[in-house]
């Protein structure tokens, strides 16, 4: 298990330390942070009885039924599967080999919604692009016939934001060097670490392209082919490509939702948001079963001490790893339902740090006691906007409140949609924080009688 030396102590500190004349609310959330299992139990028994839960596939069907049967025997009501369509794509054989004139094997794995290669594969010669950019510079045609490699270089931050420089090599990457002739693609994975665990994730190919095979080398292997380009002195280097996902045509997926119900059902709700499917490599523990463990566990500490004015739902959305499926259908079939604010827990389960509004100056008082609720658990105030989660979209389609509570992601991205997602990399101390947090916020929302005016 991978830990914090410094963030642990201030945890172990805060656990251990009582609060002076600290309201109910704020004594449920430090109970959460230093004897939360509530998390933990969901947490571990669907990445244990479930495991990984590829959208629309069996797998995330059994992950449903599990998350209700759990939420059922946690006393939350109106559980429900709001079951919703979707195209699905699955994995097929993967492997990779330079062929010369470095002849060895490489590790890789297949990108979301990318096409198959066939059973034989394709060998072709390996054009090298350093950035994104120098894909971009390519000239029309020039990749015709051949394997596109993209490498970038993405930095570790501690929000995250190295996601963004480099998730274009992935997200659109394939689909450039298609439209430029490429038979096939292979990127750096997007990740932080120096494992040979490659990172997969969803790709899209602009309207008019045919989707071509696609898939991720691991960071040591793409520092390998790097050093082959050097050391080839100009001469081709070829791969040979098998992988051989396909699709399944429609098949069902839904949002698992249920709440605790608020003493006045005609305020509007709160929107408590995690997705529950997860990529196939891994168990899904980080991306995203924490993110469920932790809004359910801290709906329930937030109400420990008694009904809440406000009803608090919980969506655990479907499908949202493949194209964000669950949360366009929840934002559908709910247009009309007015929600007081939306919160997500998607960027797993290290310490939360600070919290963001989108109403921070036009409801001061609001953000000044979330960040009040929140500052015994080390979370700072900030005046960035809240934007939202993945799973928000019918927060931001209602032009709604949002709260985001900003986890330390400095690790996340060495473990994001890879084979070491699983349950092991969970510390429960920083679990427990999260918890804590969340409660605090939520018991402060939940009772808060008035709508919220965004900035």
């Amino acid at each position: 298990m991978i830990k914090t030396p410094v963030a642990l102590a201030a945890l172990s500190l805060l656990a251990s330390t009582p609060a002076l004349s600290a309201t109910p609310a704020e004594q449920s959330a430090d109970q959460a942070l230093s004897g939360d299992t509530i998390a933990w139990d969901f947490l571990e028994g669907i990445t244990t009885e479930v495991g990984h839960r590829q959208a629309g596939t069996e797998a995330e069907t059994r992950g449903r039924v599990w998350a209700m049967k759990w939420l059922r025997a946690n006393g939350f009501a109106n559980v429900a599967d709001e079951a919703f369509m979707m195209q699905t794509w699955v994995r097929g054989e993967e492997e990779a080999a330079i062929v010369a004139p470095f002849a060895q094997p490489m590790i890789i794995t297949a990108l979301g919604n990318t096409a198959s290669t066939g059973a034989d594969g394709v060998t072709a010669e390996v054009v090298y692009f350093p950035s994104y950019a120098d894909l971009q510079a390519a000239p029309a045609g020039s990749l015709q016939g051949k394997i596109a490699f993209i490498s970038h270089y993405m930095r570790r931050t501690q929000d995250g934001s190295g996601y963004g420089f480099a998730g274009p090599a992935r997200w659109t990457g394939p689909g450039l060097a298609a439209s430029k002739g490429a038979l096939a693609t292979v990127i750096r994975s997007i990740g932080t670490e120096d494992h040979r665990t490659p990172h997969t994730g969803g790709t899209a190919f602009p309207d008019g392209v045919a989707a071509t095979p696609a898939g991720a080398l691991s960071n040591p292997d793409a520092d390998n082919l790097e050093r082959m380009f050097a050391r080839a002195g100009g001469k081709p280097i070829t791969m040979h490509l098998t992988l051989t996902p396909r699709w399944l045509g429609e098949t069902q997926s839904g949002n698992v939702v249920g709440e605790i119900v608020g003493r006045n059902p005609s305020l509007p709700p709160l929107l408590l948001a995690c997705h529950l499917d997860s990529w196939d490599l891994g168990t899904g523990a980080f991306d995203d079963a924490a993110g469920c463990a932790i809004i359910a566990a801290a709906a329930k500490w937030a109400t420990k001490n008694g009904q809440p004015l406000r009803t608090i739902r919980l969506l655990f959305a479907g499908a949202e790893e493949t194209g964000l499926w669950g949360s366009k259908a929840y934002a559908a079939a709910h247009q009309d339902e007015p929600f007081m604010v939306g919160l997500e827990s998607d960027f797993g389960a290290d310490r939360i740090w600070r919290i963001d509004s989108n109403f921070t100056k036009t409801t001061p008082d609001l953000y000044g006691q979330l960040a009040a609720a929140v500052a015994r658990f080390g979370v700072a105030p900030s005046t960035t906007p809240a934007s939202g989660g993945a799973d928000l979209n019918v927060m931001r389609e209602q032009q709604g409140a949002l709260v985001d509570l900003q986890q330390d992601g400095t690790r996340y991205f060495d473990l994001h949609h890879t084979p070491d997602d699983t349950l092991d990399k969970v510390d429960p101390v920083q679990l427990r924080q999260n918890v804590a947090v969340w409660a605090a916020t939520v018991a402060v929302l939940a009772n808060h009688p008035d709508a919220i005016v965004v900035d």
